[in-house]
């Protein structure tokens, strides 16, 4: 399955690996941006990508522990902010380093600024990749120190109906041979082209067929998985 989104971000992410750069890449949730950044790194840095992600709010202290874990460094972390700052940085400039921020929108100035921090670093050999929510770019763009650094802005937008009728059914079994006019049907009353939704929808709708003992999806059956999930035409 490669989306026209897909190959977008897999390019946007190869050139900002090569270039040493940082990228943006946000958009509602279900659009496929988790997807389409594991995918393109799993491709792309299946073993100098490390993946970091926060609690709501997070502080510089909790990016230094995140790094400190995700990079594996041996012993306890630093007590002191300058020595802390000091190991990671030795660990960023060993190798090259591809960072993913998941939930960026979440982040203060002063996260902002400490990742600012570590990339500005002449030493430190990063990639950076910022995911998150609508807000993200937005947020992003109110630090323009940081904002004027980063590489590429991507926003990941809902499949659109060809992409949809292209990638569903390759994306499960379930979907193969289905008619497209049904697919269509689905993606309008509850998908709306977003890929999480299919997922669920697939999920409940192999549920419901293993439980009837059937192996093709129909009207019927679809109505019974919207009534599951709570949506319908």
């Amino acid at each position: 399955m490669a989306t026209e989104a897909l190959r977008t971000a897999r390019d946007n992410i190869a050139a900002t690996l090569e270039a040493r750069a940082m990228m943006c890449i946000s958009g509602a949730a279900g659009n496929g941006k988790s997807l389409s950044v594991n995918a393109s790194l799993r491709l792309l840095a299946p073993h100098n990508t490390y993946r970091i992600a926060f609690r709501a709010r997070p502080t510089p202290r909790d990016i230094r522990h995140e790094l400190f874990r995700a990079l594996g460094l041996p012993g306890e972390p630093p007590a002191r902010p300058i020595e802390f700052d000091t190991v990671l940085k030795d660990a960023l400039a060993r190798t090259f380093h591809v960072l993913v921020c998941d939930e960026a929108q979440w982040m203060s100035r002063e996260c902002f600024e400490y990742w600012r921090y570590l990339w500005d670093d002449p030493a430190t050999d990063i990639a950076v990749v910022f995911a998150g929510g609508d807000g993200c770019a937005k947020v992003l763009r109110r630090e323009p120190m940081l904002a004027s650094r980063v590489y590429i802005w991507q926003h990941a937008v809902p499949l659109t109906l060809p992409e949809v009728l292209a990638a569903i059914p390759a994306f499960h079994p379930l979907w193969e041979g289905v008619d497209a006019d049904l697919i269509a049907l689905v993606d309008k009353q509850a998908a709306h082209g977003n890929f999480r939704a299919w997922a669920r929808i697939t999920q409940h709708a192999a549920a419901g067929l293993a439980a009837q003992d059937r192996t093709h999806i129909d009207e019927h059956l679809l109505r019974q998985v919207y009534a599951r999930i709570g949506v319908g035409p």
